[in-house]
């Protein structure tokens, strides 16, 4: 125990006090042992060696280690004994105590923090402001429950002098604030667990003219929760009411009492009662701390059908009520308390629970859940989670789709992108437009045609999603990149059977396609069908064809082209397309051509002498 000022205590009387009867110094002890008579001869004395001797590594390190404690050890003693020792001595000034308070809470000093107010307390001169000594011991006791009663009885004996000061000035120096008694009072409902502490630190705080706030009355909520005293919860509550107070902290300490003393059965009703009185522009909600405190103590003690039936009663108060959003329902806050925590299966275990329960809840309870999954690429998971909303007759919004479709994408999961696709369709939302390019785009840049190819098919016919030309070019052109022509050129013929144009770049990655599979004929056909179309040709398109029937040898359909050039005005560099006859056609013999087929003779001079070829 701490004494009253004015008696010494020996568990709290600094070094530097200690009884006038003090033990011999060594140099005394030593005097006395050398005199006595001894019956052996004495040795002379051996000279001491002139070097010093070498400390250890280990002896040098613990100097390090008790170096900085050394300065705090003087500090302290210099300190006391400026204080009991030189009572009419000037006052140490308040920023010099202030910083020696804040070392030794950095330091975790509590004792010697202690024992320097009760000296200050014991001298008798005027207590320096509480700002300085009371802030930093109020942190460096509160969890030490030992030190904190310490301090408690400190603090009594420093508010009793502040009640004596006559004058005004000097009272309010002395005073603690408001924020200071209530970290005392939160101490001693939190950590100490005292009702008589408590309602002490309520009478000190009276008598030194400091009034509670709703800081205070939350601790105290806290505390009869913890205690369950049930009739001290009410008159809080009456209290609350006269005073027009919020009871926004209130019901949050009453949650928090109830649950660190393992009555769950309050904790219910008074989250239910707090969504009956919260009214739009209320503050009355509970914040993420309650929800994950709620949620963490319910699953830890294995009630997840308790919690899933508080969500559904208090989802049924908030339907009842207007203009509310969903990130302030109850089911919200719980659901992504457990997200956030870790819990995913156990928030999914809680859905389930309100499902078999045969509850109606709203969109918002799945929506954490659904980020979660994204998040942590748990798509196929997600991807029946959104099968059960809909089975629910729940809707969720373009953009949670989008969010979806883009994180299946991006783990490959494409069976989950289709399939949430499909849902988005069924719900016969408006917007289609952003998915459908993800899910495009994703497919093209994975080689994935064949999937491209039915999955277009499958949207085909959808008024809702915009189908061009270069959607059908992508699939023509993944699968040419791929080598698979006999599904190109089926695609192609799809494409021309719905009445999508083809155009050039359509024509380009099929003559490719060909070109690098030496399937020559087929460029044959494509051009006879293209310049029956009556296309208008660029250059790249008439350079591919030309390039194509030269190593093909059909030079009857490459002086078409020629002409085709001639007749749009394209340049042609004839050295590629001689090299290109050089490559393939350097022995064709015009005389024997000439047996065989006329035509092709003639087709042959005509662009020998067009490319300049004389062999």
């Amino acid at each position: 125990m701490i004494p009253p000022p004015g008696r010494r205590s020996p568990s709290l009387t600094p070094p530097c006090s200690s009884p006038t009867s003090s033990p011999p110094s060594p140099r005394a002890a030593r005097t006395t042992r050398g005199s006595r008579s001894s019956p052996w001869p004495r040795h002379p004395a051996r000279p001491r060696p002139t070097s010093r001797r070498r400390s250890s590594p280990h002896r040098r390190r613990r100097r390090r280690q008790s170096a900085p404690a050394r300065p705090r050890a003087r500090a302290f003693a210099a300190a006391v004994f400026l204080l009991e020792k030189s009572p009419h001595a000037a006052p140490v000034p308040e920023p010099a105590l202030g910083a020696f308070f804040s070392a030794l809470a950095a330091a975790g000093s509590a004792a010697p923090a202690v024992a320097l107010v009760c000296a200050m307390l014991r001298c008798g001169r005027r207590l320096p402001a509480f700002s300085v000594w009371g802030h930093p011991l109020i942190e460096l006791t509160r969890a030490d429950p030992g030190a904190f009663a310490a301090f408690l009885k400190v603090f009594d004996e420093a508010c009793k002098l502040v009640v004596e000061e006559k004058s005004p000035a000097e009272a309010a120096v002395m005073r603690p604030d408001r924020a200071a008694c209530n970290a005392v009072l939160s101490g001693c409902c939190r950590e100490l667990g005292s009702l008589a502490d408590a309602e002490r630190v309520l009478e000190t705080m009276s008598a030194v003219g400091v009034s509670p706030d709703v800081e205070s009355f939350g601790c105290l909520a806290f505390l009869y929760a913890w205690r369950g005293v049930r009739s001290r919860v009410d008159e809080l509550d009456t209290l609350l009411d006269a005073l027009g107070f919020s009871k926004k902290d209130f019901f949050k300490n009453l949650v928090s009492g109830y649950l660190k003393s393992g009555d769950f059965e309050s904790v219910s009703p008074i989250i239910l009662r707090a969504v009956k009185e919260r009214r739009v522009g209320d503050d009355n909600g509970f914040d993420e701390e309650t929800y994950s405190e709620v949620a963490q103590c319910f699953v830890d003690h294995a009630r997840i059908k308790e919690l899933a039936q508080l969500i559904i009663r208090a989802h049924e108060i908030e339907l009842t009520q207007q203009s509310m959003s969903v990130e302030d329902s109850v089911g919200f806050g719980i659901v992504n308390a457990c997200v956030e925590l870790g819990l995913l299966n156990k928030a999914h275990s809680l859905l389930d629970e309100m499902t078999a329960q045969g509850a109606s809840i709203g969109l918002g309870v799945y929506s954490s859940i659904l980020k979660a999954y994204c998040k942590e690429h748990k798509t196929a998971e997600a991807a029946q989670l959104v099968a059960e909303i809909s089975a629910d007759g729940l809707k969720l919004d373009a953009g949670s789709y989008d969010a979806l479709i883009d994180a299946s994408m991006t783990d490959h999961d494409f069976q989950s992108a289709f399939a949430l696709f499909k849902d988005m369709r069924e719900a016969r939302l408006p917007e289609l437009r952003t998915s459908y390019l993800t899910i495009m785009t994703g497919l093209t840049e994975n080689n994935k045609p064949g999937l491209m190819a039915s999955f277009l098919d499958s949207v085909v016919d959808d008024p809702r999603i915009e189908i061009a030309t270069h959607d059908w070019n992508s699939i023509i052109h993944a699968f040419c990149k791929v080598g698979r022509l006999e599904d190109a050129r089926r695609t192609y013929r799809r494409m021309v059977f719905l009445r999508f144009e083809p155009n050039n770049q359509t024509y380009l990655s099929l003559i490719n396609g060909y070109v690098s599979a030496e399937k020559y004929f087929s460029v044959l056909i494509l051009w006879t069908e293209v310049r029956r179309k009556g296309t208008e040709f660029n250059h790249e398109l008439i350079d591919a064809f030309l390039y194509a029937l030269v190593k093909g040898g059909f030079f009857d359909m490459a002086m078409q082209v020629i002409e085709k050039a001639q007749e749009f005005k394209i340049f042609i560099d004839k050295w590629r397309y001689k090299q290109a006859f050089m490559e393939k056609h350097k022995k064709l013999k015009v005389a024997k051509l000439r047996k065989r087929n006329f035509r092709k003779m003639e087709a042959l001079v005509a662009f020998k002498n067009w490319a300049g070829i004389n062999t």
